[in-house]
């Protein structure tokens, strides 16, 4: 058998042809390549796909044979790379190390030598090469700690089991002058494409070259026979030992011997190696090997699949993997930004196929509100993946405040305490350093508190302000401590068809509604009669564009709150525990809305009995109301009121065409609202003892 010349000495019988196996070399960035390829693309598939190697044939003396596996190796559209040959490989991936341990290497690599003698034994190796210098690369990916491990194996025939030498190889300097090697290169280079392919053919007749496909060396010998002319089997050869050929002469021969060994004995082997040096080209290193493949297969019996070797010892010269651990080179931040992903990555393998990660990413979220509701809220968008948050907020971090507002510390109450808006944003970037996020000091004007002629101006550039955010976000948040504060944001909403979600708290109950959906084909649709234009209300459920806003079930119009109040009904007193139930719901509510084939117009369900289009969370409701106190969860929802201060069509239309006067008018008078929205004339018509005024406080909401 030909021995594998794996520490790099020189051949001890000279009449028995030794190779220099092939190290495989991966670039660290094919991992990062292969990484983002598991999460995004191949899950938990481990069927084999197609890789690309490339091997060269000018490295300087000492280097062993390598065979590189590029970033892009994975592409299938990668283009090929000039002065270097492609090998065709397959890579199969396990999803745990013990199925990496346990797989039978011997059925994979006779899987991958199978493929490769169908190659042989039929033409598709004379038309395509390449295919001789194919490889096999079986991994596995410990994507929590970044540990890559992995096996390489170059399938490659026993046939013939010992390679008779006619005499030892000789190096080109000594069988060709300079002037014919200079010609020999002038030929290689004008026919590149050819060498490229990593197995050729060469004819030389004097001083001149040429360069001939593989497939046309039978051809080729027959004329040349009665010439002068000398016809070379000819391969790009990776390895730089003065006596030894590289690995892919083994399948060379290995074909030659199958093909044409019954018409031929005595074989020139051309080992072609071309360095730079200096700018200038030298190839007086390759080799010339003559052959004697006679006798070694009987033409008339039919040849069964030789035995075969190939696997990659490891760097300590035993069978076995190698690994490489990148946890220490990778870019921390980049790090970080796969391993939060990782979770929600891992939800699509497993449960949620159809979840649409991207839309979640790129989702824009306007956070009104930096308090209890709003740190727990950013926490939530945070682990499903949005990265691009802005929280307004006018107050400052007090000393109640870290021990329930999860993104502030006891540093940020010091010297009379940090904007909560700044505050959070800052933390979140300290959290996860790929957050787009930002904090804006604003206090958000409100119905019923008073505009006095000196704060005019600060008042507009606050709505100003407010107006634009709205603007540059997709979904808005309203996560304030009062219904006043809500109103603003509220209206404005609707007025740009803007996604907007409420959550409130009370003692020990909570609130979280998503607004009815204003699109822009259906702009004014409050106004329509349900029951004549929506036939699907017969069937139990309202069309997103109708449901209610957080205003819609009253029936005065929000006014100051906290006036004339005691400090335990100006603050919102709650159980602990409340606000994280209210902010997981209202961000859980979001996503399903988002997962929704319909979006923002997802239809909601009045009982649970009736059947509505689903997404792929389920079915969105319209809102929910939990009560700690009892451990319920009810999911109401309701149309949206005619009236509503807050979203109206009169309300609306007031704001569009007076703008910021219709705005300083409700400010200064709620009963203002009251009366462009409608409520007034609703009192009127109502006996004052059928009229429950709603209480601004949350804690009554039950």
């Amino acid at each position: 058998m030909a021995k594998d010349l794996c520490d790099c000495q020189r051949m001890e019988e000279p009449t028995i042809l030794q190779f220099a196996p092939f190290s495989s070399a991966v670039d660290a960035g094919f991992w990062h390549y292969f990484t983002r390829l598991k999460l995004d693309v191949l899950h938990l598939n481990e069927d084999a796909i197609p890789i690309t190697g490339s091997y060269v044939n000018s490295d300087a003396p000492g280097l062993p044979s390598r065979l590189s596996v590029e970033y892009d190796a994975l592409d299938r559209n990668k283009p090929s790379t000039k002065w270097s040959c492609a090998a065709l490989g397959t890579l199969i991936n396990t999803n745990t190390v013990e199925e990496f341990r346990n797989r039978n290497k011997q059925e994979l690599l006779k899987v991958s030598a199978s493929a490769l003698w169908d190659a042989i034994t039929s033409d598709s190796a004379l038309e395509n090469p390449s295919v001789l210098v194919s490889f096999l690369m079986f991994t596995f990916a410990d994507l929590k700690k970044y540990h890559y491990y992995y096996w390489f194996a170059f399938p490659a025939f026993t046939l013939p089991k010992t390679v008779p030498l006619v005499k030892q190889p000789q190096s080109l300097s000594t069988h060709f002058s300079d002037e014919q090697i200079t010609s020999l290169l002038l030929a290689c280079k004008s026919l590149g494409t050819v060498v490229d392919q990593g197995f050729f053919v060469i004819t030389q007749s004097g001083n001149e070259f040429g360069v001939h496909q593989l497939r046309d060396y039978p051809q080729l010998r027959t004329s040349a026979a009665g010439t002068d002319r000398e016809i070379f089997l000819a391969f790009s050869d990776p390895c730089t030992l003065p006596q030894n050929p590289g690995w892919p002469l083994r399948n060379l021969l290995t074909l030659v011997t199958v093909k044409w060994s019954k018409h031929w004995s005595i074989y020139k082997i051309l080992c072609l190696r071309i360095r730079t040096r200096n700018g200038v080209q030298d190839a007086n290193h390759s080799l010339v090997v003559d052959v004697d493949l006679g006798g070694i297969v009987d033409p008339d019996i039919p040849l069964d699949m030789p035995s075969f070797l190939g696997w990659e010892r490891n760097e300590r010269g035993k069978m076995g993997p190698r690994m490489v651990n990148l946890s220490a080179n990778m870019d921390p931040t980049k790090l970080a930004e796969s391993a939060v992903d990782l979770n929600l990555k891992l939800m699509r393998w497993r449960v949620a196929p159809q979840l649409d990660l991207p839309i979640i990413h790129n989702t824009r979220c306007l956070l009104l509100g930096a308090g209890t509701l709003g740190c727990a809220v950013a926490r939530c968008l945070m682990g499903w993946g949005v990265r691009s948050l802005t929280l307004v907020d006018g107050g400052k971090v007090s000393y109640s405040n870290p021990v329930r507002q999860s993104l502030f510390t006891f540093n940020d109450c010091l010297n009379g305490g940090k904007h909560k808006a700044t505050a959070a944003a800052e933390a979140l970037v300290e959290i996860f350093p790929r957050m787009n996020c930002k904090g804006v000091v604003l206090n958000i004007p409100m119905p019923g508190h008073t505009v006095g002629p000196s704060l005019v101006k600060q008042i507009k550039e606050d709505v100003t302000t407010l107006e634009q955010l709205m603007d540059e976000h997709d979904v808005i948040f309203l996560l304030t401590d009062s219904r006043e504060s809500r109103w603003l944001p509220t209206l404005l909403g609707a007025a740009r068809q803007k996604l907007v979600l409420t959550a409130a708290l009370g003692f020990d109950t909570y609130m979280v509604i998503r607004h009815g959906y204003r699109s822009q084909t259906k702009e004014g649709a409050c106004s329509v009669n349900p029951s004549k234009a929506y036939p699907c209300f017969a069937h139990g459920c309202i069309p997103g564009n109708l449901l209610g806003c957080y205003f819609c079930n009253d029936v005065v119009a929000p006014g100051d709150s906290t006036h004339d109040r005691t400090l335990d009904q100006q603050c919102t007193v709650t159980r602990p525990g409340v606000s994280y139930l209210a902010a997981a719901h209202v961000t859980e509510l979001l996503i399903s809305v988002l997962q929704h084939p319909d979006k923002g117009l997802a239809e909601a369900r009045l009982s649970d009995q009736v059947d509505v289009t689903e997404g792929v969370l389920g079915p969105v409701p319209h809102s929910l109301r939990g009560f700690l106190g009892r451990h319920q969860l009810v999911t109401p929802a309701s149309t949206a009121f005619q009236q509503c201060p807050g979203c109206c069509d009169k309300v609306i239309s007031a704001y569009r065409e007076e703008g910021f006067e219709f705005l300083l008018k409700v400010f200064n008078s709620p009963a203002y609202l009251e009366e462009v929205s409608g409520l007034s004339e609703l009192h009127q018509c109502i006996d004052d003892s059928q009229v429950w005024e709603l209480s601004d406080s949350e804690e009554e909401m039950e």
